[in-house]
């Protein structure tokens, strides 16, 4: 008595329209997690406590990075993530000579004094008070050193992939 009848055009329309939401919610759900960035922080973290020197390598599955002095953020398509240091850190950029520090030569074979180099992390941090997203690289590159007194703990991508945001 109370039943709608099946054949009303209305339940039909009802039905069609449910089914469109529904898809297009399902169609809109990232096919993969968004990026692990307290994990990558752990790793950053851990070199930095190190009573030793010693450099890690992490493996990024993004496609963009943002390094700060405190802060780490990691984005690809499913979404962005972000996670905060427990140590200062120094962000280095590709292309730069504590990039080579960064890849192993040691801060002498780099930098002609500690005054030099003591500049070079200076301007690092400088830069880095206001991260920007650049294309992120295979790896992140963790390397904690101290030369002359200066210890500081470098952290960068050093090999971007083509078509990064």
């Amino acid at each position: 008595m109370f039943d709608t009848p099946i054949d009303a055009w209305y339940a039909w329309l009802g039905l069609a329209a449910a089914t469109l939401v529904v898809f297009g919610v399902v169609s809109s759900l990232p096919t993969t997690p968004a990026p692990d960035a307290p994990a990558v922080a752990e790793t950053v973290d851990a070199v930095a406590t190190s009573e030793y020197e010693t450099t890690a390598t992490r493996a990024l599955d993004a496609r963009a990075v943002r390094i700060g002095p405190r802060r780490i953020g990691l984005r690809t398509d499913a979404g962005t993530a972000h996670a905060t240091l427990g140590y200062r850190v120094v962000p280095v950029e590709p292309g730069t000579t504590l990039a080579r520090v960064l890849r192993g030569q040691p801060p002498a074979a780099v930098f002609t004094s500690r005054a030099t180099f003591e500049r070079a992390v200076d301007t690092a941090r400088d830069r880095a008070r206001d991260p920007a997203w650049r294309p992120a690289g295979r790896h992140l590159v963790v390397r904690r050193l101290s030369w002359d007194g200066v210890d500081v703990t470098l952290v960068g991508t050093l090999d971007s992939r083509p078509g990064g945001v």
